[in-house]
C-alpha cells in the first residue's frame, strides 16, 4: 500500500522581487520531496503569473535589507551599505537601481531567475491558482498569464488547503 503524499498549500500575496522567490522556492522544494503542492496567487502576488515578471524590490519598505554591491573586489562586495530610508525612499530611480543590483547579485551567486523557478515548479507538477476576484479587481484576463494556470476563488483554494498538511501565507 502506497503512502498518500503530504499536501502543501501556499498563498503568494506579494509581487516584489524579494517576495517573488519564497513561494517558488518552497513549492519546488516541496515537490522535489514528493509533496503535492498548490500555490494560490492573490493581490500583488498575482503579477508573478504574468507572462513577463517585472518585479522590483522596494528598499524603503524593508529597512532590514542589506545593500551589498554585486561588483568590485571581494572586500568591497562584503560591505553592508546602510542606506538611509530618506534616500532609498526619495531618490528617483533608486528602486530600479537596487533591483538591478539584486538581480546581478543573484546571477553572480548562481540563483535562478523567478521565471526559471516558476517554470521548474510547473515541470515538477506544482499547481498554480490565480485568484479570480483579484483578476477582476485589477482588470487582468486569462491571456495576461502563463499557460497552465487554473482560475478560481478562495473557496477553490480553501477546499485544497483544508486538507493540506502544511499551509503558508507568503
Amino acid at each position: 500500500m502506497s503512502e498518500t503524499p503530504k499536501k502543501v498549500a501556499l498563498i503568494a500575496s506579494q509581487g516584489t522581487l524579494d517576495w517573488a522567490y519564497p513561494p517558488f522556492i518552497l513549492a519546488s522544494a516541496a515537490a522535489a520531496m514528493d509533496m503535492e503542492v498548490v500555490v494560490f496567487f492573490t493581490f500583488y502576488g498575482l503579477t508573478l503569473l504574468n507572462k513577463k515578471v517585472e518585479a522590483k524590490i522596494a528598499p524603503a519598505t524593508n529597512p532590514a535589507m542589506p545593500m551589498k554591491m554585486p561588483f568590485g573586489t571581494d572586500q568591497f562586495q562584503n560591505i553592508n551599505w546602510s542606506i538611509p530610508r530618506f534616500i532609498s525612499g526619495n531618490t528617483p530611480g533608486f528602486n530600479t537601481m537596487a533591483t538591478s543590483m539584486m538581480k546581478k547579485t543573484f546571477k553572480n551567486k548562481g540563483v535562478a531567475t523567478v521565471e526559471e523557478l516558476r517554470e521548474l515548479c510547473q515541470e515538477v507538477g506544482v499547481k498554480f491558482i490565480a485568484c479570480q476576484m483579484t483578476m477582476d479587481v485589477f482588470g487582468f484576463t486569462k491571456d495576461d498569464f502563463i499557460d497552465g494556470v487554473d482560475f478560481g476563488g478562495a473557496a477553490m483554494f480553501l477546499e485544497y488547503a483544508s486538507d493540506a498538511d502544511i499551509q503558508l501565507f507568503i
